[in-house]
């Protein structure tokens, strides 16, 4: 089951949110048909996604990263409902390049460090809360932490990884975000810097002993506490109606010479590939409801 555990050390100096997300990595790559560096680069994101929207208190909000570097994979889309429920795509689902030198994926060649990280909040205020930096290694997790830094002047450290099998599906994904509180003192930041440090390979510790021993051992011998579990999945909010709401945009006109073309409009959905028909019939009545 895909979750995310939330946890604070004993002396309440430092947060974390950790998710286990092979099911959700899992379905976007079947719905997106994802090479493995694109299912690599969109994993990361909806972990990224999955954790930042589930830290907002609004009922109704959602949060969106979008990451644009230039690079051949194009813009990476991942948005995030208050339950930490995402969904997403790639405008390139086939970018596959060749490993890096060090055997993983080249995630960063696929995005790219020309362009920016994006982060839209909406809360249902007449406009959202938005915030950009420009990307440093086109990775995610780091240029994650660079965005909260900068734009939020919260320090934190990410981490974020998926781990492709050799039949290309996804045997493990996931991802922490560590946040410090105000006043916390330097030799638990150092030591917290330790424990990243030293730690086993993010992939390795979801696929071989879960999650709890993510949190515990970013937060070794700091005795945390878990605070909340919360499950988590891939969930599009499209919708017929919502879809009709989007055709009624295009103004009477439109719709009707849509109609007079006597063919079924099909309109397919970005995040989950679903596909809505409208006949002409129904075309004109969404025209008449127009007007």
């Amino acid at each position: 089951m895909d979750e995310i555990i939330r946890a604070v050390t004993g002396d309440g100096f430092v947060k974390i949110s950790c998710i286990s997300a092979r099911g959700i990595v899992q379905r976007a790559r079947e719905i997106h048909e994802l090479a493995p560096t694109a299912a690599a680069a969109l994993g990361r994101t909806l972990c990224a996604a999955s954790m930042m929207g589930d830290m907002m208190k609004e009922k109704d909000a959602s949060l969106t990263i979008r990451v644009n570097g230039g690079g051949p994979i194009g813009t990476v889309i991942a948005v995030s409902d208050s339950d930490g429920c995402v969904r997403g795509y790639v405008d390139e689902p086939s970018t596959d390049l060749p490993l890096r030198g060090d055997g993983k994926l080249d995630v960063g060649g696929a995005v790219g460090t020309n362009g920016m990280l994006t982060v839209s909040r909406d809360i249902g205020l007449k406009e959202p809360y938005v915030g950009s930096v420009e990307l440093v290694s086109g990775e995610i997790a780091e240029d994650l932490a660079h965005y909260m830094v900068e734009s939020e002047q919260i320090p934190a450290a990410v981490g974020l990884g998926v781990l492709v099998d050799t039949d290309t599906s996804i045997k493990a994904a996931g991802g922490y975000i560590v946040q410090l509180m105000p006043g916390a003192p330097e030799e638990l930041i150092s030591a917290l810097e330790d424990n990243i440090f030293m730690m086993d390979q993010l992939t390795t510790i979801l696929a071989e002993d879960g999650l709890d021993e993510v949190a515990a051992q970013v937060l070794k011998g700091m005795e945390p506490e878990t605070l909340e579990r919360v499950p988590v999945c891939y969930r599009c909010s499209c919708s017929r109606e919502r879809v009709e709401a989007a055709l009624e945009s295009c103004g009477e006109a439109e719709l009707k010479d849509m109609a007079a073309a006597g063919r079924t409009v099909e309109v397919t959905c970005q995040f989950c590939d679903r596909v809505y028909r409208f006949t002409p019939a129904e075309l004109l009545e969404i025209s008449a409801e127009k007007s």
